[in-house]
């Protein structure tokens, strides 16, 4: 799967807004044949920075999404609500979803 973590820092008059302002973008994501995830985090840290966790099934997926007319009209508008360019990760890794952390491993409950 292409696994991708970005954040996006949000000019502060608009941060509380962000959630609504990305809405059709991240609507119209999810409804992708080939999205995995695309899931919106606040930072504890910063609160004018969230941090987006997409994946998609493939190559063929990303490259779609790329393409699609909501990904064109969010590069187009979404920019003019924030701070500076956003960063990425971008990978591809084994898999269709998330390992389990052995570490932290939670007992079976009653």
């Amino acid at each position: 799967m292409i696994f991708i973590t970005a954040m996006f820092p949000v000019m502060p008059e608009h941060a509380e807004a962000w959630p609504e302002l990305s809405r059709e973008f991240t609507e119209a994501t999810r409804a992708e044949e080939g999205c995995l995830w695309f899931d919106w985090s606040r930072s504890l840290d910063d609160p004018h920075v969230y941090v987006l966790v997409e994946a998609f099934r493939d190559d063929a997926a990303g490259g779609a999404h790329v393409r699609s007319a909501h990904f064109q009209k969010a590069t187009t508008e979404l920019p003019a609500y924030l701070a500076e360019t956003p960063r990425i990760v971008n990978a591809t890794v084994e898999g269709t979803d998330w390992s389990r952390l052995g570490e932290m491993a939670v007992p079976e409950r009653d």
